[in-house]
């Protein structure tokens, strides 16, 4: 065992699959448990989008958290896995009738809302069925988050939520509703957040909507402030566990709550990305004019971030103990943008040697596609290898 994979273990295996360290997403999990202890009244959704593997699903589960959903095949990746309706929230600005039929008929925990016209919608499929859905209207609080632009949600300009300016006419128009009951409100600014500031500007942002709110005699009963805590890409190793402590503390001691509040959460890759790990045979060294290449048998296919982003992940040959030489590490796939990292320093790279690709449990197996016929990558977690 090289560290904490076990290569003796991955000789066996057919190249790319994904490997998720179940005992860090438990330590992980246990953290995010504890610290949501300290807070009276409060909820974490685990947000599915990040990683929808069963088995990490059923983990997540074990330790009480529940799901945000923003599909209809999110709410059953949950509800195979073993999630409780009344712990699901359905998200997503784009909800076809069939998804919130699903939700309804599970009679899920609420569906966040994000327009007029999808408001009026489950009203009117709530009623066909005979039964109120509770809804949560999601708020975009025009606050820039400091993360790619890719992954900022809370401005005016992104597609995602209700203004400001519109969210009490539409509480209005809920409480005149006989198939919906307003039972909060829902804000999400981005992903990948390391800046504490972002939140506490969240956190500004609310107090000043529940004021407001207040002075109307409107209640809100649940306070969904998202996601988007960050993980360190750079320092897998050294920072294995993001600060989980200050980003619950902020908002609870920032956000003024009123008696009986319930404070949710929508944690999704701080709680997974750690824990995976994209596994790549070397299939050939190339020897460029200025520089070497190391072609994996992974592609933007298995893990499309680098592609999509530039995002970065630590890479790391855990089968070689040679010199450090420079590689530009790249896939197979027929697209120049198919590159994992440019330059990067690895132990000298011979063909079947295992490379590593760091923090890649969010946003990697998920997004994978079959794109030039490819197959899937397969998963194993730490159990599977005993």
């Amino acid at each position: 065992m090289k560290g904490q994979f076990p290569i003796e273990k991955f000789g066996a295996l057919q190249t790319p699959f994904y490997y998720y360290d179940t005992q860090l997403l438990r330590q992980t999990l246990s953290i995010i448990r504890a610290e949501i202890g300290k807070i009276d009244n409060a909820v974490e959704h685990y947000a599915v989008k990040a990683n929808a593997n069963q088995q990490v699903l059923r983990i997540i589960r074990e330790y009480g958290l529940g799901a945000d959903c923003v599909s209809g095949g999110e709410i059953k990746a949950a509800l195979q896995a073993g999630f409780s309706p009344d712990k699901i929230v359905f998200a997503g600005v784009g909800k076809a009738d069939w998804e919130i039929n699903l939700g309804l008929e599970h009679d899920i925990f609420c569906f966040n809302v994000e327009s007029i016209p999808e408001l009026e919608i489950i009203n009117e499929l709530a009623a066909a069925k005979g039964v109120v859905a509770k809804v949560e209207f999601r708020v975009n609080p025009d606050v820039k988050a400091h993360t790619h632009t890719n992954i900022t949600t809370g401005l005016a300009e992104n597609k995602f939520g209700i203004s400001l300016n519109d969210v009490e006419r539409v509480i209005a128009m809920a409480q005149q509703m006989q198939h919906v009951k307003f039972i909060g409100l829902h804000f999400h600014i981005g992903s990948q957040i390391l800046d504490m500031g972002d939140f506490a500007a969240l956190c500004n942002r609310v107090n000043e909507l529940l004021t407001q709110f207040e002075k109307h005699h409107i209640q809100v009963e649940n306070i969904n402030v998202g996601g988007g805590l960050g993980i360190d890409y750079q320092h897998p190793n050294r920072q294995s566990i993001p600060d989980f402590c200050e980003y619950f503390k902020t908002f609870n001691s920032l956000i003024k709550r009123r008696d009986g509040q319930m404070l949710h959460f929508e944690l999704g890759r701080a709680v997974v990305a750690q824990c995976g790990t994209l596994i790549s045979k070397v299939l050939y060294v190339k020897q460029g004019t200025n520089k070497q290449f190391a072609i994996l048998d992974a592609g933007m296919t298995d893990l499309i971030r680098p592609a999509l982003y530039q995002a970065y992940h630590k890479i790391e040959n855990i089968s070689s103990e040679l010199p450090v030489e420079t590689y530009d590490v790249v896939g197979p796939i027929c697209e120049s943008s198919d590159v994992f990292g440019k330059a990067v320093d690895l132990n000298k790279v011979q063909r079947g040697d295992l490379l590593a690709i760091r923090s890649a449990g969010a946003y990697g197996e998920i997004m994978a596609s079959q794109y030039n016929c490819r197959e899937l990558p397969r998963s194993y977690t730490t159990e599977d290898l005993l």
